[in-house]
């Protein structure tokens, strides 16, 4: 308990021969480098908020309007055409200012009013510009005159060298769709889960709510999207993510993989060590809002708001809905091992600590031979269940005492690691089954070596090779896939490692050792609580994750098939049944709006009538019925009729009826697709692709026969 003592900054002990008090420099020394940290992370934002608040202009455009005004004032010209010296007569007398001195506080002043204006118009025209989505329409490789003037405009107004959140303030809002939009969206999205006589049903409630509930609820939605950037980004995580009951293993969570072919490292420890501190990097440049927004084509700015909870964030859950708990800052990592929890700092000495560091804190726990407290190792199977049963365990085991700082140790870092026990990657002669047992384990594992509540947990097996396990109702994947890119192009090409195999750096002998929580105690947790660990690994068994290796695609490949929008239709995996679940309607998920911020996610269900004339024709090319294994062959065609949720920049379907949900309208029996209806499609979460990390790009030309199967990066 060596770092128990270190973290004493005084001890006073009082005694008859007086009062006997002890510091400890040390401890001193390390509460001055905490408390100078959060000021200068203070000072960061502060001035971030500054530079973003005036985008697309900077701070030194005021320097230059300013001087170009005092100069104009000393060569006796007015170009504000009496307004300096209005503004002059309006300040208060001072015997401390000169008449020249007033002229120039003057100029000063219309100097600033006329760049805040300055300021505002251009923000207007970029988000006037931002409404247009015609270009989406557009083959590649065939843009119109109107769409390059109008791009022409955007890269003018958009501005140089944008922070994060430059965009955030720029970005259109949601526009609420007429009612009868809305309407005859939510029939062609019910139209496959219902029978004839059912759905005839539901159109006649339809156009009843049309004309008596709707309008009302119209209005309201009009209201709030007036005062609000995205009048339904709230609704959709609450209602269709926080108030889920349903487990998050198999319902939500997806996962990412590492490198297929190439493992940087044998060495478990070497490779966390790496990985984890790219991860840190990672977070640096998002505390400093230096990564660059992601752009549609180099030129349209995406809604960066969902980066702000990827790190320091959990998921709580709730008897009747969970919530999302994100802290500013957070100095350690929770890892898992063999059934025990550590907390290891990420700083010491007021500095990040490095690749060589990080891993001799991980070896420490891996050589470390204690046992699992009891009811330790499969405790953290609570969070792989139904939310309600974990819920209920935590408030009755985890609200006070060791448990609670155990769980705090947790729930408060900066994101989760396993140090997995198994190996995994293209193992054994069958590379398929090989993917597969990858898939399953970075999905669920063994449903208790996973905190499913975390935002990520990193997974490190014990031949190097690496994971992520995300929760999704903070965020969408491609923004994790963002971080993804950065993290493994970071780790092989920048970091490295020695010859041996191990981490390059330095290593401090007198960094403290990794601490062991007391999660588990026995007199807080029983160890044979009633079977709540038992409830994550039923749904995993019936998993199974078709895979395809894809070798030699590059970036700007999707330019190549000019007649699709990407050369992978969304439709083409969709339109056939999962294998290993039950024959389902085929799933298309829409894109959402990328300009709009703070959109809801991304890959919403919608079931849309017209993919259903892909399956006869899927069907007719399988030699019998069984689950599909491949995309669907379309000849090179896209999909019967456009895409449309997106395209339009009204959202998707679902999102106007969201409020019947929360209301609890009386009255009211539109069959709303929740419960088994959703959970009866195939999830096919498929985000688009966008380039991120300049240092993953293969040269050779993609080998398109090799798409015989799905493809399968990452998903759930």
């Amino acid at each position: 308990m060596a770092e128990a003592h270190q973290a004493v900054a005084f001890q006073f002990t009082v005694s008859p021969e007086g009062v006997d008090l002890r510091l400890s420099h040390a401890a001193l020394k390390q509460v001055y480098l905490a408390g100078l940290r959060s000021w200068k992370k203070k000072i960061t934002r502060l001035r971030n908020s500054l530079v973003t608040g005036v985008f697309p202009a900077s701070p030194a455009s005021w320097l230059v309007m300013a001087a170009a005004i005092l100069a104009s004032q000393a060569s006796r010209l007015d170009p504000s055409m009496g307004l300096i010296g209005k503004i002059k007569e309006h300040l208060p007398a001072s015997a401390y200012l000169s008449e020249p001195a007033r002229a120039g506080l003057g100029a000063l002043a219309f100097a600033t009013l006329l760049w805040l204006g300055l300021v505002v118009t251009m923000r207007g025209a970029l988000r006037a510009l931002l409404c247009y989505h015609g270009w989406m329409d557009e083959e590649h490789g065939h843009t119109s005159h109107a769409t390059k003037f109008w791009l022409a405009l955007v890269k003018i107004f958009a501005g140089r060298r944008p922070m994060l959140y430059s965009y955030q303030a720029s970005l259109p809002r949601l526009p609420v769709p007429p009612i009868r939009d809305t309407v005859q969206r939510y029939l062609e999205s019910v139209r496959p889960l219902l029978s004839d006589s059912h759905f005839q049903r539901a159109a006649a409630l339809a156009r009843d709510f049309e004309r008596s509930l709707g309008p009302r609820l119209q209005w309201y939605l009009t209201l709030k999207s007036w005062w609000a950037t995205n009048y339904v980004s709230d609704w959709w995580e609450e209602y269709v993510y926080l108030r889920s009951r349903g487990p998050l293993m198999v319902n939500s969570n997806y996962y990412a993989m590492d490198f297929l072919y190439v493992t940087p490292t044998p060495l478990q420890a070497a490779r966390a060590g790496n990985v984890v501190h790219a991860l840190l990097l990672y977070r640096r440049l998002l505390n400093r809002e230096e990564i660059k927004p992601l752009m549609i084509q180099g030129t349209l700015p995406m809604c960066s708001a969902q980066y702000e909870r990827m790190f320091n964030t959990t998921r709580v859950p709730g008897v009747e809905a969970d919530s999302l708990q994100h802290r500013r800052d957070s100095r350690h990592v929770a890892v898992f091992h063999a059934g025990r929890f550590f907390r290891v700092g990420l700083y010491h000495g007021g500095r990040l600590l490095g690749p060589r560091e990080l891993q001799a804190q991980f070896q420490r726990i891996l050589d470390d031979p204690a046992p699992p407290a009891p009811g330790e190792e499969t405790l953290a199977a609570l969070t792989a269940g139904p939310r309600e049963p974990w819920a209920r365990a935590r408030r009755t085991y985890f609200g006070s005492g060791r448990n609670q700082e155990s769980l705090r140790v947790v729930e408060q870092a900066a994101f989760f690691v396993t140090l997995d026990t198994t190996e995994q990657g293209l193992l054994g002669p069958d590379p398929g089954r090989a993917l597969d047992r990858y898939a399953k384990a970075l999905l669920h594992g063994q449903c208790y070596d996973r905190w499913f509540d975390k935002s990520f947990t990193l997974i490190v097996f014990r031949n190097g090779k690496i994971g992520l396990n995300a929760e999704h109702s903070w965020a969408d994947a491609p923004v994790m896939g963002h971080l993804w890119e950065y993290t493994l192009a970071t780790d092989v090409f920048q970091l490295g490692y020695g010859r041996d195999g191990h981490c390059k750096g330095e290593l401090d002998p007198s960094l403290p050792p990794p601490q062991k929580t007391a999660m588990g105690d026995p007199r807080g947790v029983p160890a044979g609580d009633p079977g709540l660990p038992a409830s994550g690994p039923g749904p995993s068994r019936r998993r199974r994750f078709p895979h395809v290796r894809l070798q030699g695609l590059r970036q700007g490949a999707d330019q190549e098939m000019p007649h699709q929008p990407r050369w992978l239709h969304p439709a083409r995996p969709a339109a056939g049944a999962l294998p290993g679940q039950r024959e389902v309607l085929p799933d298309l998920r829409g894109r959402h709006d990328a300009a709009v911020p703070r959109g809801a996610h991304g890959d919403r269900p919608l079931l849309l009538h017209r993919v259903l004339q892909l399956r006869p024709r899927h069907d007719r090319l399988l030699p019998e019925r069984r689950p599909a294994s491949g995309p669907v062959p379309c000849g090179g065609r896209q999909a019967p009729g456009p895409v449309p949720p997106g395209h339009d920049g009204r959202g998707h379907r679902p999102t106007p009826l969201l409020p019947l949900r929360g209301l609890q309208v009386p009255g009211c029996g539109l069959p709303l697709p929740q419960g088994g209806a959703v959970r009866a499609v195939g999830p096919v979460n498929q985000p688009d692709p966008h380039p991120a990390a300049s240092d993953l790009r293969p040269q050779e030309p993609p080998r398109l026969h090799l798409l015989r199967g799905r493809l399968r990066a990452g998903g759930r």
